[in-house]
């Protein structure tokens, strides 16, 4: 993954705020639908602004944070620990894992689908 690709816009601290929060209030929407459409028994909680923890009916949780010094994501699962740093624009968000290339939303979806036993699916709203 190259963050400085023609394809990427720098984002300022503003920015990565706005970005990171419209990412989690994302994340907290997609899982609380699923929740309710599949019954997953999922708490899904926000802590201190900048942290969702979701904790599964199996009791594993996924934690999901905002780094704001480093403009990365992070995701603590049980598959393990991932950092996701910009690699998009403000009209198409994009966040590439540093050592897979993956895209957040798509890992996401595989780590909770893997703890919930269902599909789960996870987009920006």
């Amino acid at each position: 993954m190259n963050p400085n690709n023609s394809g990427t816009e720098t984002i300022d601290d503003k920015q990565f705020y706005q970005l990171g929060s419209q990412l989690l209030h994302s994340i907290e929407a997609a899982l609380e639908a699923a929740d309710d459409a599949l019954d997953l028994d999922l708490d899904v909680e926000r802590q201190g602004g900048n942290v969702i923890n979701i904790r599964f009916k199996d009791r594993s949780v996924i934690v999901v944070n905002t780094q704001p010094p480093l403009h990365e994501i992070w995701v603590a699962a049980k598959s393990g620990g991932y950092h996701y740093r910009w690699a998009g624009t403000v009209a198409k968000p994009l966040w590439l894992d540093t050592k897979t290339g993956k895209e957040l939303l798509s890992d996401l979806s595989e780590f909770a689908t893997a703890q919930a036993g269902q599909e789960i699916k996870v987009a920006l709203i």
